[in-house]
């Protein structure tokens, strides 16, 4: 059983307070801002010494992008490089759950009584996540993995797992930071910033997987879908576009993804949510918060 009658671990003062403050600032203006620069084009001769300086700056392994660094006109682009071949491996064993991304685990566990977990004395409703409250009480007893993804992680979101999308939304909403101050210190983040979700049915049942958008730049484009993306062209997105309403897509036909297929991709941002149905996929036992992991890395399995 969850427990919410423990205090959360709160973040130091100044982080409440900084957090505070962007409460009440435009946050989605001031990303639409901030995304124009990361639209900014670098001149040919600039490339390396620019995006190497951000590369060393946040931590990014440049040798795993698919192209040298004079090949990024942006740093959008760079930010959103792909992997040269054989830079991720995914598991032999099928039945496996894969990690749909690189990043850092931040909560897992099993839904109760239509909440998980944010962080220590924070929990919040997979309905509100999901912005569907008959799509939710499928999820009850099932389990859940949020991943955290780092600026210098690989930013694109793969299939976890094999199957057809049926359904998929958009919900607008703020674009606060979701790091681990953020995470500690609000209420109820994952289903108040933006976010894209698609829902993949397949043999290890129904899988939902929540892109959640986050402070600077806050896009979410979707591979999946690519006529949803806007404006047109190779850096187009879903998210963070003024005056969208919440948007559900259903597809008939329904389109057909392969465990390791891209689906989403991050512009600057942010976590993944994975909400599972119960009695179909078991993570594994040795996952804890904090823990690193890898794109393609097991994480448990189905069936």
């Amino acid at each position: 059983m969850h427990r919410s009658d423990h205090q959360p671990d709160l973040p130091p003062l100044q982080w409440r307070a900084a957090l505070s403050l962007l409460r009440r600032l435009p946050q989605g203006a001031l990303s639409r801002g901030f995304g124009r620069l990361a639209d900014a084009h670098i001149p040919p001769g600039m490339r390396n010494a620019v995006l190497g300086a951000f590369a060393r700056a946040v931590g990014a392994d440049a040798s795993e992008a698919e192209l040298p660094l004079e090949a990024y006109p942006t740093l959008n682009r760079f930010f959103t490089r792909q992997l040269a071949a054989g830079a991720r491996t995914w598991p032999v064993d099928a039945s496996a759950l894969a990690s749909p991304v690189d990043g850092a685990v931040g909560q897992l566990g099993v839904i109760r009584e239509g909440r998980l977990i944010q962080a220590k004395g924070r929990l919040y409703d997979v309905a509100q996540l999901l912005e569907d409250p008959a799509a939710a009480a499928r999820y009850e007893g099932g389990a859940f993995i949020t991943l955290y993804l780092s600026p210098r992680d690989y930013h694109r979101i793969h299939a976890p797992l094999g199957g057809e999308i049926r359904e998929a939304r958009h919900v607008p909403g703020a674009l606060l930071p979701v790091n681990a101050a953020a995470v500690a210190h609000m209420p109820d983040l994952f289903a108040r910033n933006e976010r894209l979700m698609c829902h993949i049915d397949g043999e290890a049942g129904r899988v939902a997987v929540v892109a959640v958008g986050a402070y600077n730049v806050g896009r979410i484009s979707a591979a999946f879908d690519r006529e949803w993306n806007a404006p047109a062209g190779a850096s187009a997105w879903v998210t963070n576009r003024r005056g969208l309403q919440s948007a559900a897509r259903r597809y008939e036909p329904a389109v057909p993804v392969r465990r390791g297929d891209e689906i989403m991709t991050f512009h600057l941002g942010s976590t993944v949510v994975l909400v599972f149905e119960p009695g179909h996929v078991t993570l594994d036992p040795g996952l804890k918060p904090g823990d690193a992991v890898r794109l393609g890395q097991a994480l448990g399995r189905w069936g």
